[in-house]
C-alpha cells in the first residue's frame, strides 16, 4: 500500500517526478547510498518523532545526526523515536521506506538545514526498494515542511 500511496500522491502532486524501483534493498542510508549511486549524505532519511503527544517527521542529510539540545529548543521537549508498529500505524510506510509523501496519517514535517547542502536528495518512497531524486527545496514546498537547524553533520 506504501508505494503506491506515494505513486498517488506524486500523481496528484508532482506528476513531472518519478519514484526509483531497484532490485536491492535501500532500507539503510548505506544501502539507498549504493542502490541510488550518491553518497550517504545525499540520502534523505527521514526520523519518525514524538515530543509528548506531538508526533511529526524530520528529513534530515543520511549522514546528519540529530543534536537533542537544539532539537529540544526547536521542539519544546524531548524528541523520542516512533517504533516500528507505530511508525507504520501512523505513516503507513513501513521503516526503511518511510518519507514525507502519500502519508497515511497527515503529519507536520520538518526539513533539517543539512539538506540545503545538496541540488539533489534521495529520499525513500515508501518502500524499502523505492526513493526518488528531488531537489531538497521542492521536498519542503511539496511537504509544507518547515526547515529548521536541529542536526549536527558528521564526517561521510
Amino acid at each position: 500500500m506504501s508505494l503506491e500511496s506515494v505513486r498517488a500522491y506524486f500523481a496528484a502532486q508532482a506528476p513531472d517526478l518519478a519514484v526509483l524501483e531497484s532490485a536491492t534493498s535501500s532500507a539503510t542510508v548505506a544501502l539507498a547510498a549504493e542502490a541510488h549511486g550518491v553518497t550517504p549524505a545525499e540520502i534523505a532519511k527521514t526520523l519518525s518523532l514524538r515530543v509528548g503527544e506531538r508526533v511529526f517527521l524530520l528529513v534530515t542529510s543520511g549522514t546528519a545526526r540529530l543534536d537533542n539540545k537544539k532539537a529540544k529548543a526547536v521542539f519544546g521537549g524531548k524528541t523520542k523515536m516512533l517504533g516500528a508498529d507505530e511508525v507504520v500505524a501512523i505513516t503507513g510506510h513501513q521503516v526503511g521506506g518511510v518519507c514525507p509523501f502519500g502519508l497515511k496519517t497527515p503529519l507536520p514535517v520538518y526539513c533539517d538545514v543539512s539538506l540545503k547542502a545538496f541540488a539533489i536528495v534521495v529520499p525513500a518512497a515508501g518502500s524499502t526498494h523505492s526513493a526518488v531524486r528531488i531537489a531538497p527545496q521542492r521536498m519542503a514546498q511539496l511537504t509544507a515542511a518547515e526547515w529548521v537547524d536541529v542536526c549536527e553533520m558528521q564526517p561521510a
